[in-house]
């Protein structure tokens, strides 16, 4: 009972925690146009690592669980947006991670599989998640946890990378 508690409003606490002190008076909420580079962009196959389901809702991010992070725009690095990663694994100290969209155009688009909907929409859009693009994410650059992806659409994410990129 208890993880099942955690689970259904613990994204919802640490989310709310973690937004009041990102506005706090002096805090950057996104990288400036031509700024660092907070994440760096690879074609998945490139990153084949072991992947598994091991959510925690510890303060840091692990796989199964969405993160929002600035992930710059592929045709004009300068730009870019908050968007929500689903962490897929780590490399080092950096995450690896799933971009998220809630267009509903990319359903269509054999580079993006649907994952449903979560916490971490607010308006609990379907959500798709960017195969072909894996994000590593300096754990520093992570605003807020934003939910827990159930196991079967973790599950689903894990056998496309598997048999489509060669992750184990």
């Amino acid at each position: 009972m208890a993880m099942s508690l955690i689970r259904r409003h613990g994204p919802r606490v640490v989310r709310e925690l973690t937004r009041s002190a990102a506005t706090r008076p002096g805090r950057q909420s996104a990288p400036s146009p031509g700024g660092n580079q907070v994440t760096r962009t690879s074609p998945t196959a490139t990153h084949a690592r072991q992947i598994a389901y091991s959510p925690s809702l510890d303060g840091a991010a692990d796989p199964g669980e969405v993160v929002w992070t600035w992930v710059e725009f592929e045709d004009d690095p300068s730009r870019g947006k908050d968007r929500p990663v689903v962490v897929v694994g780590r490399e080092g100290p950096a995450l690896l991670g799933l971009m998220l969209s809630s267009q509903e155009h990319r359903r269509d688009d054999a580079n993006w599989m649907s994952i449903g909907t979560g916490e971490w929409d607010g308006a609990h859009r379907e959500s798709f998640a960017r195969l072909d693009r894996v994000l590593t994410v300096p754990e520093h650059a992570i605003r807020r946890e934003g939910a827990i992806v159930d196991r079967g659409q973790f599950d689903r994410i894990a056998t496309v990378l598997r048999d489509r990129y060669g992750w184990r």
